[in-house]
């Protein structure tokens, strides 16, 4: 394991903010340096961490990888400060921890809306809105908003889901906020979700998402890196950014794929979470630094 990035006195200053000024911490929000969404080579490099908001705390063998938040915190601060590490994406108490701490200077913040679905839950399909709204992001100048939109033909919950997501585009749009849509086809299998990564299934999501809302002007797209990634760019001309999924593969191949992935028209970068954040050998600052490199060539 690399060593640590923050230590006790910086977590009990966030304790302390919390507990006694928590006003503050959406004035560091508002306050804080910001830049441009693209700049230099137009590419975004966004590591995430969202995942816990919807009970997603696995990352491969390890069921409770990222319940620890001090843990977290000190993996996403040593990511936020490597080179070519754009910003961050996650869910409010992840990203109000980040701005009592000061490390979101010069970072695109992008917030997580729809976290409603929990991970094993029956209602899982429901993908109901319950973290950042736009609003709110506006208020507090939040980059970019993200929206997951899994679709489920079997399952009636998608139906909401579909719209509610339309109604976040077109409002997002309205406030000039980009908003990345992440869409999957999904289906139940065994009493839990599985998300279709063949190419046709990811095209065909491409296919609903880009279409949701009163206009696309302001849509982004999070997609997987899956065979014949040609044909799923070929789907859409909205700006791109690779999702980076699970630890678990071969990390030399993973990084493989997004190289070649990263080449495509219409790709702007990646966004990578727990691939990055929790590498098999504990070193973040190493596997966060070649993804860097690969979106960022001339770093």
């Amino acid at each position: 394991m690399a060593a640590h990035t923050l230590g006790d006195a910086d977590f009990a200053r966030v304790r302390d903010i919390r507990a006694h000024r928590p006003e503050s911490i959406r004035t560091a929000l508002a306050d804080r340096v910001r830049r441009p969404l693209l700049r230099g080579d137009g590419r975004l490099f966004i590591v995430a961490a969202d995942h816990p908001a919807r009970g997603a705390l696995s990352v491969g063998a390890d069921a409770q990888a990222m319940a620890d938040r001090y843990d977290l915190l000190d993996r996403l601060a040593t990511a936020l400060q490597r080179p070519g590490v754009d910003g961050v994406l996650g869910t409010p108490d992840v990203i109000d921890d980040l701005a009592a701490l000061g490390l979101l200077d010069d970072k695109i913040v992008v917030g997580s809306m729809n976290r409603g679905g929990l991970r094993g839950a029956a209602f899982e399909m429901d993908d109901r809105f319950t973290g950042h709204d736009v609003a709110g992001m506006v208020s507090d100048g939040i980059d970019v908003a993200k929206t997951l939109l899994r679709v489920n033909f079997a399952d009636a919950a998608t139906a909401p889901t579909l719209e509610t997501t339309a109604h976040a585009v077109t409002e997002a749009a309205a406030a000039r906020l980009p908003i990345m849509l992440e869409p999957f086809i999904s289906r139940w299998v065994d009493g839990r979700i599985v998300n279709d990564l063949s190419t046709d299934a990811v095209i065909l999501s491409i296919a609903i998402a880009q279409g949701l809302g009163s206009t696309s002007a302001y849509t982004w797209l999070k997609l997987p890196v899956v065979d014949d990634m040609e044909r799923v760019m070929a789907a859409t001309t909205l700006p791109t950014l690779l999702l980076g999924g699970d630890s678990g593969a071969d990390p030399d191949e993973t990084f493989a794929s997004w190289e070649v992935a990263l080449g495509l028209p219409g790709v702007r970068g990646l966004t990578v979470g727990r691939t990055l954040l929790y590498p098999p050998d504990g070193d973040v600052a190493a596997a966060v630094d070649i993804a860097a490199g690969l979106v960022h060539p001339d770093l």
